[in-house]
């Protein structure tokens, strides 16, 4: 596989409206990043967390990561995006026995709501979310330290067990986009700490694993940094005009655990430029 190239994602994300009653953006937005990579993201007015999901195309079978913040259908109809996704992708790319593998990046709501959707699907493999499900899964529970790894055909992803936000968090690398999908361990936004010496854990971890693999774009599931540095959009903020990229970078890592070193061992809320670190509970 070649080294993949860094560039822009190229898309400018649906973030809400003044009025949620007069809101014309699609329930999802669908952002192809190649022929075989989708980004997802979830509207504003159907639920202010407005959550992106990816879909990672392989030669036998397709990967869904998360399932937003809606169960509701009608109100957030992910399995019929998903479907035509994958319908128009077997046009263009016709084969049999082709499968859906439904994971996630933790288990919060905000990103599992919508597996009910997937229950009675054909061809489908919904892995739960919670730690026990997960980790038996991915293998975790034998070695937490271990790199899973997930075949899609000729696309094979590498999973990396990270708590702190939640205790069953996974980070995927994509080596194909060179994508890292962190969930909400990191993003731009407030990075909500329930164990703080897991997390920095899992920073490091992280940084780690970038030094030995080609990083694109560091991705996360959420934006709630505005563009002026240090300042976020309130919660429940459901019109977010000026918002941050989702895209961030590896020295943001770095600066995460520049910060996390600057707190030390007495967890405290501190904003900095593209984040906020949120200690919880």
């Amino acid at each position: 596989m070649n080294t993949p190239q860094p560039r822009a994602l190229d898309v400018r994300w649906i973030h809400g409206s003044p009025s949620a009653k007069h809101n014309t953006d699609p329930d999802i937005q669908v952002h192809t990043y190649d022929e075989h990579t989708v980004i997802l993201r979830q509207n504003m007015a159907v639920n202010y967390e407005a959550p992106f999901l990816f879909l990672l195309f392989g030669e036998t079978e397709v990967v869904l990561i998360d399932t937003g913040a809606t169960a509701s259908a009608e109100f957030f109809p992910l399995r019929r995006v998903v479907d035509e996704l994958i319908a128009d992708w077997l046009e263009r790319h016709p084969r049999t026995g082709y499968r859906l593998l439904v994971l996630h990046t933790h288990a919060h709501t905000d990103h599992i709501a919508g597996d009910s959707q997937f229950a009675d699907r054909p061809a489908t493999t919904l892995v739960g979310a919670d730690l026990a499900t997960a980790s038996k899964y991915f293998g975790f529970n034998e070695n937490p330290d271990a790199v899973a790894q997930v075949d899609l055909g000729g696309r094979v992803l590498e999973c990396l067990l990270t708590p702190g936000h939640h205790e069953a968090a996974v980070t995927f690398y994509d080596p194909w986009t060179g994508f890292l999908l962190t969930g909400d361990t990191v993003y731009p936004g407030r990075l909500y700490i329930q164990d703080w010496p897991a997390f920095t854990r899992s920073i490091d971890r992280l940084i780690d694993f970038c030094d030995h693999h080609p990083i694109t774009h560091i991705l996360g599931c959420h934006i709630e940094m505005t563009t002026e540095p240090g300042i976020d959009y309130p919660v429940r903020t459901a019109y977010q005009p000026d918002e941050l990229p989702l895209e961030m970078t590896t020295d943001d890592l770095r600066e995460i655990r520049t910060a996390l070193t600057e707190i030390g061992d007495e967890p405290s809320r501190r904003a900095y430029p593209r984040f906020i670190l949120y200690p919880v509970g």
